[in-house]
């Protein structure tokens, strides 16, 4: 079956993978978020479809994205690596990502 995504995608989601000792483990550990350009893009990872996308973190396509992906039951994860990113990277502006999402609602019930 042919990919859409390209090469460079494919590369960056395996150097994302790197880092974690394997792309998805029995305790699910799993990134869905994968920082680009100091925080201002980032790949994010569904599950729920297979895909990852490339997106703007500060777009409506970015949260909708999020949003489907909380309502799936992921929103404490995904949150919890917001705080990580902001942690590891604070100049990135993932606070603002995290306080945007947040006001958005995506994280509620």
């Amino acid at each position: 079956m042919a990919s859409n995504t390209s090469k460079t995608a494919r590369a960056s989601v395996r150097a994302g993978q790197a880092g974690q000792g394997g792309a998805l483990s029995v305790l699910g550990e799993f990134k869905y978020l994968i920082p680009l350009a100091e925080g201002r893009f980032a790949y994010v990872r569904n599950l729920t479809n297979g895909k990852t996308n490339h997106l703007r973190t500060d777009s409506d396509a970015f949260v909708e994205e999020i949003r489907a992906l909380a309502a799936a039951g992921h929103g404490a994860k995904i949150r919890a690596e917001i705080e990580g990113l902001n942690a590891s990277f604070p100049q990135h502006g993932w606070a603002a990502t995290e306080k945007r999402l947040a006001d958005a609602g995506v994280f509620e019930g």
